[in-house]
């Protein structure tokens, strides 16, 4: 009895071979193309207004309304951002990337590719 864990496999081969297909490679750079300047994006409005609330406290204590200041609405856009990026992205998955992939599912698990 063999104590080498099996690769699972389907009607087309190996997961291996499905990661190494033109289709999954073209799936993945899709993918990246879309998120990381997305995420690229985020993390430097983030960043942003990290530095901005370490170094520019004037700046950030300026009243705008009240005791509404620049730093407390650039603190909420910072979850305005977030569910506009996570909103963004469903759409775009459920458009473009989810249909992709349940295609190259079904030519890999259908026996098709």
């Amino acid at each position: 009895m063999s104590t080498t864990p099996t690769r699972k496999s389907g009607p087309s081969g190996s997961y291996e071979e499905v990661q190494a297909s033109e289709d999954f490679v073209q799936l993945r750079a899709r993918f990246r193309r879309f998120v990381f300047p997305l995420a690229g994006l985020f993390l430097a409005w983030y960043f942003l207004y990290v530095l901005l609330a370490a170094y520019a406290r004037d700046f950030m204590s300026h009243k705008l309304v009240g005791n509404i200041n620049v730093g407390l609405v650039l603190g909420l856009l910072q979850f305005v951002s977030t569910f506009a990026i996570t909103t963004v992205y469903a759409r775009w998955a459920e458009r473009q990337f989810d249909p992709a992939a349940e295609a190259l599912r079904e030519r890999h698990e259908g026996g098709q590719a």
